[in-house]
């Protein structure tokens, strides 16, 4: 299990790294580093690297708050079949690293099965469900293989949503990757039973 540290010692550094440079962190160090750099999101991949990700520019905020927010809205009506998480919680997958989707939902029954120990500051858990929302910063091979890390490591369903060009990778267990053109509204299927998530704010009209 990794905690976060409850008493930092720190120091300010201003440092520039070549986009070619990586560096490679243990867990117990990722969480020092999440604890001291709460303004930004990290990411550690199964091999180690720390992966930086600055504070979202004010559209794709915009975005995923929309997503959040439906999302929420669904969770609230129907809290007892699973718990919800937001873009800043982190999960430790199987293979070791430790992503936090843009949107995430767990089934009650598989974070019930949890120990308080695998729970954790980053439980040990993929959602069932996964939203990554790319930015005008992300790659979209850097999603992609983001989002088949989801699947490989227990997520039902996931959504890659690309407003730059309007259309929706939709990942599932077993079968091939769906890319919807242009789509109104997305079913969450049997994973999320009853939810839709409106488009129409995530692409901004």
């Amino acid at each position: 299990m990794v905690q976060i540290p409850t008493q930092l010692e720190s120091s300010t550094l201003s440092l520039e790294f070549p986009r070619n440079l990586k560096l490679y962190v243990t867990p117990e160090q990722f969480a020092a580093l999440a604890a001291s750099n709460r303004d930004l999101q990290l990411e550690r991949t199964a091999q180690g690297e720390l992966i930086v990700n600055p504070p979202t520019g004010w559209e794709t905020g915009k975005r995923n708050f929309s997503i959040i927010g439906q999302l929420y809205r669904w969770y609230d009506d129907n809290g007892a079949i699973g718990e919800a998480f937001e873009c800043s919680t982190g999960f430790t997958l199987p293979n070791g690293a430790i992503r936090s989707p843009d949107a995430g939902w767990i089934s009650q029954e598989r974070w019930d099965a949890l120990t308080d120990e695998q729970k954790g500051t980053f439980a040990n858990i993929c959602p069932d469900f996964v939203v990554e929302l790319r930015s005008h910063s992300d790659t979209l091979k850097s999603l992609q293989a983001k989002m088949q890390e989801y699947v490989e490591n227990g997520a039902k369903l996931g959504w890659l949503i690309d407003p730059q060009t309007r259309t929706v990778e939709v990942y599932r267990v077993g079968l091939e990757v769906e890319v919807l053109s242009n789509p109104a509204e997305l079913s969450g299927e049997d994973v999320l039973p009853g939810f839709v998530l409106n488009l129409s704010r995530v692409w901004g009209e």
